[in-house]
């Protein structure tokens, strides 16, 4: 993390840039640092040793107001919050540290590693404190914003209904002004799959919810967004219960130690956020800090499952290297020795290091945002804000994906005992499957990435995104380390070959719309594998001036780098193939002819 932060990054200089325009409490590498000290004492010592029991404990439903938490969560919870952690990033007019957006973001990921269940409550709770910040009331921000940032109040994202998923137009819960009393509005219907909806930690949780006002238009333009608290905080009200509760909580593959709740509204006092029948626009403030989050968590799986193989892969001893003993002393060698598990294993160290810089570019990039727009600079603040809109579906995406790849390879190095819930590296499998699931699939992050954001732009971020790759390879084109050499004419290739890509794709797609969403997956895939590269030339361009004290070390990120240019980039090849294929493969084939038991 030291090197990503201040070798690779230079998170130090950008810092010191920040505090120079008077963006939020000055921030040095001695804040930095004991942040994240104090982060690695916590993860050790409190969270990791939860984890555990989170996942075969979970959480107990009692009745509709009661969630009981896995043993030891809400305890880590008050120390966490009485630390001033969840006020890390956040404004100080309502109580925050104002600490720049990355540093919590920094933080995040080793909470993730360490316990990624427990780490969802205060960060659905950071997503609720930034939508209403963006998007509510100053009368909504005073009462609602001190109490989430102090840590006294969870937030959670309701979306899902039981009849719609991830196509939101569908959302069919009810918003009605409740009369003589402005402002305030009655919610009644069923959300499902709300994570930590419902829980011990905090006596209020509030809910962001999407409901549809009496006269709002059909679809995704008639959606508004409220505010709906578990109790009232003000007037005669103040205590009570809200008319909402808990009917159920899933019973999941993974992530036990965070509750999936069923909530009913049934005439819930809720406030609108926001303008009316904007209300999917404003929550798209939340739904990105959450993919952004769920992009760490694919790193965090990744980091996680390669902790616990490395260890494994030096102590198991099976057979003997095809060119020789390298443990004559032993029964047998370990098994890090075969090129078969040294291939799972930097697989996981590629994928843990170079997602870890993937994610620290996108912080940087929103410290900026929030720099511009403090300073009222529209223009840079549009500018990063449609870098962070293009790289989000990809680090969503592509980080969930491979990091399920890597857990999954965790398992494998164990062999059979992989399979055996004691030795631990299952559940980390089956935390992370969710992954690419939420917060939009996969295939919606593809669509997002190519139809949304490339096409509608008319191939401009596609453009812009290249142009920069293209400048990062630049300066090692004609270095003398012949390694960097040749790495940046790879990476230069694969950059160009991704843009005649996406003109080739824009051209099918003039004649046959499905194109877009035939290439989507391969694309988005594509395109995460030569970002990864481009991360990876960035660390072994620092390694490359690393001082000789630690030269093991940077030579390691050097070989890494080697690794991922031979083994990891060229699965674009088949991905290439899956973007180039023809769309009636996949359309040609009538629906009953998919199976012809009729039963199914």
């Amino acid at each position: 993390m030291n090197f990503q932060l201040y070798e690779v990054h230079h998170f130090e200089d950008h810092y010191a840039q920040l505090a120079k325009v008077g963006v939020g409490t000055a921030c040095d590498r001695e804040t930095v640092d004991m942040v994240i000290e104090a982060t690695k004492t916590m993860a050790e010592d409190v969270l990791a040793p939860l984890n555990e029991g989170g996942d075969t404990v979970g959480s107990t439903w009692k009745d509709p107001n009661t969630v009981i938490t896995a043993p030891g969560f809400k305890d880590a919870y008050k120390m966490y919050a009485e630390n001033g952690w969840q006020a890390l990033s956040f404004p100080e007019k309502y109580g925050g540290q104002g600490l720049p957006m990355s540093l919590a973001l920094i933080q995040s990921e080793m909470i993730a590693a360490a316990n990624w269940t427990w780490l969802m409550f205060p960060g659905l709770s950071k997503g609720a404190i930034n939508t209403i910040y963006a998007h509510a009331t100053d009368e909504l921000k005073e009462s609602w914003l001190p109490p989430l940032i102090s840590g006294e109040m969870t937030g959670t994202m309701c979306l899902t209904e039981p009849q719609c998923g991830s196509d939101l137009g569908q959302v069919s819960t009810k918003a009605v002004p409740i009369e003589g009393k402005p402002g305030e509005y009655a919610i009644t219907g069923t959300k499902i799959f709300i994570s930590c909806g419902e829980h011990d930690f905090t006596d209020n949780i509030v809910h962001c919810v999407l409901a549809r006002l009496p006269d709002a238009p059909p679809g995704t333009p008639g959606i508004s967004l409220f505010l709906v608290p578990k109790r009232h905080i003000a007037g005669e009200k103040a205590g009570e219960l809200n008319s909402l509760g808990t009917s159920r909580i899933e019973n999941k593959m993974g992530c036990h130690g965070s509750p999936t709740c069923q909530i009913e509204f049934d005439g819930a006092t809720g406030w609108l956020i926001g303008t009316p029948n904007r209300g999917l626009n404003h929550m798209f403030t939340f739904i990105n800090t959450s993919r952004l989050g769920t992009a760490v968590q694919g790193v965090a799986a990744a980091e996680l499952a390669f902790q616990n193989s490395l260890w494994y892969a030096k102590e198991r001893r099976s057979m003997r290297s095809l060119s020789g003993p390298k443990e004559p002393n032993q029964v047998a060698d370990a098994i890090i020795h075969q090129p078969s598990v040294r291939t799972m294993l930097l697989t996981q160290k590629a994928v843990s290091e170079g997602g870890r810089s993937m994610v620290y570019e996108c912080a940087k990039i929103a410290d900026h945002m929030q720099q511009a727009e403090e300073a009222g600079d529209e223009k840079k603040a549009k500018e990063m804000d449609s870098q962070l809109a293009f790289l989000t579906p990809i680090l969503k995406g592509f980080l969930t994906e491979v990091g399920k790849e890597a857990a999954d390879l965790g398992i494998q190095v164990y062999g059979g005992h992989g399979f055996i819930k004691d030795n631990k590296a299952e559940q980390v499998f089956r935390d992370v499957r969710i992954a690419s699931l939420w917060e939009g699939t996969t295939q919606i992050q593809a669509l997002d990435l190519l139809g949304r954001k490339i096409m509608l732009g008319k191939l401009k971020p596609i453009n812009e995104h290249v142009a920069k790759l293209r400048a990062l390879c630049a300066p090692h084109l004609f270095s003398s380390d012949s390694g960097l050499r040749k790495h940046s004419w790879d990476l230069m290739y694969h950059a160009l070959e991704w843009q005649y890509l996406t003109y080739r794709v824009a051209a099918r797609a003039s004649s046959n719309k499905e194109a877009i969403s035939a290439s989507s997956v391969d694309y988005l895939m594509y395109g995460g594998y030569v970002t990864l590269a481009a991360h990876w030339l960035q660390m072994e361009a620092a390694a490359a001036v690393g001082t000789t004290e630690e030269a093991a070390f940077y030579e390691a990120k050097r070989q890494t780098s080697n690794f991922v240019f031979e083994r990891l980039l060229p699965r674009t090849s088949a991905h290439k193939a899956g973007i180039l294929a023809s769309v009636s493969s996949l359309s040609d084939m009538k629906i009953d002819n998919f199976s012809f038991d009729h039963a199914c």
